[in-house]
């Protein structure tokens, strides 16, 4: 087990004087998260200590992981965890298994989750799990032993009064029952809380497994107004954990969605498409490509359809300054994380389009698994409906925040939900003060 030094904020690394240039996905989504933090702390007059206090995370750990094939070979492949700041509570954050996952890309994902738990007023501070890993090479048996492996390197930093982590992208419920067992064994008893987002008959909570997109659908409704959603046509670029409940959420409200996309392809059918009937076919076929109730679309046409509004879901950097020239949508809402660049915002503000930011549109999932955390902690359980209703309650306040500060200040609602969650986690720090 290797503990790395964490990407530092340097003097120019926390400039808000440009937008951040293209590099690797991972340090683009880093430098991106730390332009809106600078832009943040510019608006709120933080001083240069603070600021730089609040862009370096507070433990970054890179660990090794075997993997023992089963033809007998040995892989090894980097694990990372990082907890970005911890002045509001426990860290919280997912673990996400990808090929492309580094260190920059989780500390990024690990600062959004800061921001993120303040803005809905949730008691957690920031942090990201991954492994650089393709799951769909795996044996489930060998998915098993990289689980196991990656949570016994970063074991010292995770419990369920530290850092709790959650599925993310290329984990599910099974990963968080491997992750608990794992932490279970070496506790000596069974520890529920140490994860969220893990199944029902081992401490999961109702709800959970799709409250990443019912938030994304409380904020598009919330951003529509007194639209008659009936009338709203809806584009989901990314049709998975995501992207696809997100769409059957917004079709069950009334929306129609007209074009789906995963990395098989992309579909569309101007009459609405069956959700249900596109989910069955990227169960047996692997995904959205041949489904035959539609036409295809190349993914680059479905960002610029004309559409009421445009669901990025899949990963990060996916609208840039040019394919955002393209967008269409009056309404982006975000459900991945960091999916627009700095250099898209501005194109898409000059052009009129709102955009909810992803610390708001996308925290349905943090919100139920606080819910589910305060189940295990106190051995209670509630209803399906009772976790709907504070995920409503939770998600609707925290966009009326946000559009008010907006609108008072002229800010973008991305510079209003930055502003408000920055500005809790610097009053955290104000308060505690600085030990020693």
């Amino acid at each position: 087990m290797t503990v790395m030094v964490p990407p530092t904020a340097s003097a120019t690394t926390i400039s808000t004087g440009a937008v951040p240039a293209a590099g690797s996905a991972g340090r683009q989504a880093l430098d991106t998260a730390l332009f809106q933090l600078g832009q943040a702390a510019e608006h709120l007059g933080l001083d240069d200590g603070l600021h730089r206090m609040l862009a370096t995370p507070r433990r970054s750990l890179t660990v090794s992981v075997p993997v023992r094939r089963e033809d007998g070979r040995m892989d090894v492949v980097q694990g990372y965890r990082v907890q970005h700041n911890v002045s509001r509570g426990p860290a919280k954050g997912g673990i996400r298994f990808h090929p492309d996952t580094d260190l920059s890309e989780v500390t990024a994902l690990a600062m959004w989750m800061t921001w993120k738990c303040a803005l809905v007023g949730i008691p957690y501070g920031g942090a990201k799990g991954g492994v650089g890993v393709d799951p769909a090479t795996l044996t489930t048996r060998e998915l098993e032993r990289v689980t196991r492996r990656y949570v016994n390197e970063i074991l010292p930093l995770i419990g369920p009064d530290q850092d709790i982590p959650a599925p993310d992208v290329g984990t599910d419920e099974q990963t968080m029952a491997w992750i608990m067992d794992t932490y279970s064994v070496n506790a000596g008893y069974s520890v529920p809380g140490v994860v969220t987002g893990k199944p029902t008959i081992l401490g999961g909570s109702l709800g959970r497994a799709g409250a990443t997109a019912r938030g994304v659908q409380i904020a598009t409704m919330a951003a529509l107004g007194d639209r008659d959603p009936a009338g709203v046509t809806v584009a989901v670029q990314g049709f998975g954990k995501v992207g696809a409940p997100a769409a059957r959420y917004l079709a069950d409200a009334g929306c129609r969605v007209v074009a789906v996309s995963d990395a098989t392809g992309a579909i569309i059918d101007r009459a609405g498409l069956d959700v249900a009937a596109v989910r069955a076919h990227v169960a047996e076929a692997g995904g959205v490509a041949g489904y035959p109730r539609a036409d295809a679309l190349s993914h680059a046409d479905l960002l610029g359809l004309d559409v009421g509004v445009l669901v990025p879901a899949a990963l990060e950097g996916v609208l840039t300054a040019e394919t955002a020239q393209k967008v269409r949508a009056r309404l982006v809402v975000e459900g991945a994380n960091g999916p627009t660049t700095p250099a898209a915002d501005d194109v898409l503000a000059d052009a009129g389009v709102t955009v909810v930011p992803d610390i708001l549109a996308n925290a349905g999932g943090v919100i139920v698994s606080y819910l589910e955390w305060v189940q295990n902690m106190q051995a209670y359980t509630w209803s399906a409906g009772e976790v709907e209703v504070k995920l409503r309650d939770l998600m609707e306040q925290a966009y009326a925040e946000v559009g008010a500060l907006a609108a008072a200040e002229g800010l973008t609602l991305r510079r209003a939900a930055h502003a408000i969650g920055v500005s809790r986690v610097a009053e955290a720090h104000r308060l505690r003060g600085l030990y020693p």
